[in-house]
């Protein structure tokens, strides 16, 4: 496995355990379809939040949520659906929000990360 996919594993893990202190039930991860892939769906309360995780050792190419353009946020959105539809009775009845998730550092686990809510 290549460094960078090291470092986005670790991302994911550090960002797993985040939500789930942030009172999340992790629902899935690393979802594939044709589209493409989710990093983490995760529930809270009335919402199903599709995450993506972005793990960057440093800002010389920016920010991690400079990442997430207007095509990605709509590829985003179309996986979301995707999710929502293989699995109805999880997203029933709750509103769907797109987060990202962003975390800089050398060492994942104890990198800075920022949490950015309502992905439009």
């Amino acid at each position: 496995m290549a460094d960078k996919d090291v470092r986005g594993r670790a991302g994911e893990d550090r960002a797993a355990a985040y939500l789930r202190t942030q009172g999340y039930a992790l629902l899935d991860r690393n979802w594939r379809c044709a589209q493409g892939e989710i990093d983490i769906v995760a529930a809270r309360g009335g919402e199903l939040v599709v995450v993506e995780v972005k793990t960057r050792r440093t800002e010389s190419f920016g920010h991690p949520f400079e990442a997430i353009d207007r095509r990605k946020r709509d590829r985003l959105w179309r996986l979301s659906a995707a999710w929502v539809a293989a699995h109805p009775d999880a997203a029933r009845h709750r509103r769907l929000r797109i987060d990202v998730i962003g975390i800089i550092g050398d060492d994942p686990a104890h990198a800075s990360l920022e949490h950015l809510e309502g992905l439009e």
